[in-house]
């Protein structure tokens, strides 16, 4: 963390909680005016610091209630087969998140559904036609106790 201060890290504390929140707010949280705090974001964004501003959703309301964490075994480890594997991923939309991992198995997916049907129909229709997936195990979350998106600075 070069070139990042209290300052810019209180900053980064009050967006990740609330990122819409205006600039005079956030100025008078940490006791500065608007126009430094203006700047110091504009920096932050520019040197990576701030990847994007999103807006979190309620997947009940969206009909996308049912998480499941899929582990993914590959049949082969080649190169182009891991690069097709990945681009397959990544154009499903239930597929909200995708991670490579070390273990017994090469992929970690958490897949958004309404429902175990939904499931079924996107285990059927979906994955199942993607190349070279070897193995497959399903884990469903049944009560989600700590959801954050804030990262502890």
């Amino acid at each position: 963390m070069e070139n990042i201060d209290a300052t810019d890290l209180a900053i980064l504390n009050q967006l990740q909680n609330n990122s819409n929140i205006n600039i005079k707010e956030l100025a008078s949280r940490i006791n500065l005016t608007p126009t430094p705090v203006y700047e110091r974001i504009k920096r932050l964004e520019r040197d990576g610091y701030i990847m994007k501003y999103v807006a979190l959703l309620d997947k009940q309301k969206l009909k996308r209630g049912m998480t499941v964490f899929c582990n993914v075994r590959l049949k082969e480890h080649a190169k182009n087969v891991g690069a097709n594997f990945v681009k397959d991923i990544v154009a499903l939309p239930e597929i909200i998140e995708c991670y490579n991992i070390a273990g017994d198995y090469d992929f970690m997916l958490k897949i958004l559904v309404e429902d175990m049907s939904s499931y079924q129909d996107f285990v059927m229709n979906k994955l199942s036609t993607i190349e070279n997936i070897g193995n497959t195990q399903s884990v469903f979350v049944m009560g989600e106790i700590k959801h954050s998106t804030a990262l502890a600075i």
